[in-house]
């Protein structure tokens, strides 16, 4: 599976090593643009100022060390006959459809109307209900992703993280759920992800 990875599920940093743990556990092949990694740094200066801006470089470059073939380059004619409610995030669908991806990970649903999508053939989901997804086919793996993540944010911030706090705090609530439960994803809760 290829999965489009927006600018705003990239830059909060736990959403993000949890979705890149998952990429390098095997579980899909991420993909992105120039535009969205440029936006994931300006969103980091914008909120972190020169410092946070130099991280983010930092680590974008990591990103393309790791994932050479995630790159994706759009043809500028392609944008130009593509339409969504927000002209802005034309390059993120373009993005999505010159890396082939299947689905565009994002947390701005409104930008991205699924029959749009579909007309594309391309779905969308936000980042928890991808990541609990990948969790139902792979506990294990996205457990150990998860307390990868929950182990160094521990070490960074010097502060105790229980794992459904941490995750409800990146905006990921179901998979802190389910993970905290230890593995245990009871038909009721299948049943409450199905949005």
């Amino acid at each position: 599976m290829r999965a489009l990875l927006d600018a705003c599920v990239l830059y909060p940093t736990v959403m993000r090593e949890m979705l890149l743990g998952a990429a390098r556990a095997g579980l899909y092949d991420p993909l992105w643009s120039a535009r969205i990694l440029e936006e994931w740094s300006r969103a980091a200066a914008a909120r972190l100022g020169r410092e946070g801006e130099a991280v983010a470089q930092g680590e974008i470059a990591v990103l393309r060390a790791r994932w050479p073939d995630a790159m994706v380059c759009p043809d500028p004619g392609l944008e130009a006959r593509l339409y969504l409610p927000d002209a802005a995030d034309i390059h993120v669908l373009a993005a999505a459809i010159a890396g082939s991806a299947d689905l565009i990970v994002t947390e701005n649903r409104a930008d991205f109307p699924r029959h749009i999508l579909a007309e594309e053939g391309l779905g969308r989901e936000g980042a928890d209900a991808f990541l609990l997804r990948l969790y139902r086919k792979n506990p294990q793996k996205i457990a150990a992703v998860g307390e990868a993540v929950r182990r160094e944010a521990e070490r960074l911030s010097g502060e105790k993280w229980p794992m459904r706090r941490l995750l409800k705090k990146a905006r990921l609530p179901r998979l802190g759920k389910a993970l905290e439960g230890g593995g245990d994803f009871s038909a009721k809760n299948r049943a409450g992800t199905r949005r």
